[in-house]
């Protein structure tokens, strides 16, 4: 049996190696996930002049995304500068206004859309990437990554000093 010391540092290591790769591995991942790394805020989709007619020769308005990723918590603000009335799902709104949707909740929608050639629009709700998730993101899986790294560890021999002759 290796001495109490020695089990000890090989338990340090490979719980730092373990946190280490679980943080590697994770931020990777989280660097896809950017564009939900932000609190929930009002966000302003603007229907350009002209678009009722670029839909009518079935042409996508350039200004216009065909889907949108959005937070929980954030708000919708449809600004038509357009001179026809349009529609997005549960909002009717008419030329030069603005209406508001808020998006209350985690879920994929697929909205009707009037400035849309294809007629329907796009909404992801996805919880907000915050310090928190990622924390527990590293911690799940770099501490089983760790015991496992730990066990390995104590299965291999302790390599025995050689005194050299005098």
């Amino acid at each position: 049996m290796p001495p109490i010391n020695i089990l000890l540092k090989r338990i340090l290591v490979s719980l730092l190696i373990g946190l280490l790769l679980g943080l590697v591995i994770n931020e990777f991942t989280f660097y896809f996930l950017k564009e939900t790394a932000r609190p929930p805020q009002e966000i302003v989709l603007t229907i350009p002049a002209g678009t009722a007619e670029q839909v009518a020769r079935g042409e996508q308005p350039p200004a216009i995304p065909e889907n949108m990723v959005f937070v929980v918590g954030d708000t919708l603000i449809v600004q038509n500068e357009d001179t026809v009335d349009h529609k997005l799902g549960p909002l009717w709104i008419p030329a030069i206004t603005s209406a508001s949707l808020s998006l209350d909740q985690e879920e994929s929608l697929a909205f009707e859309c009037s400035f849309q050639p294809g007629k329907y629009f796009g909404l992801d709700v996805r919880e907000a990437l915050t310090i928190s998730t990622r924390l527990f993101g590293i911690l799940y899986s770099g501490l089983p990554m760790a015991v496992l790294i730990a066990l390995y560890s104590l299965a291999m021999p302790v390599k025995k000093k050689v005194n050299a002759p005098a």
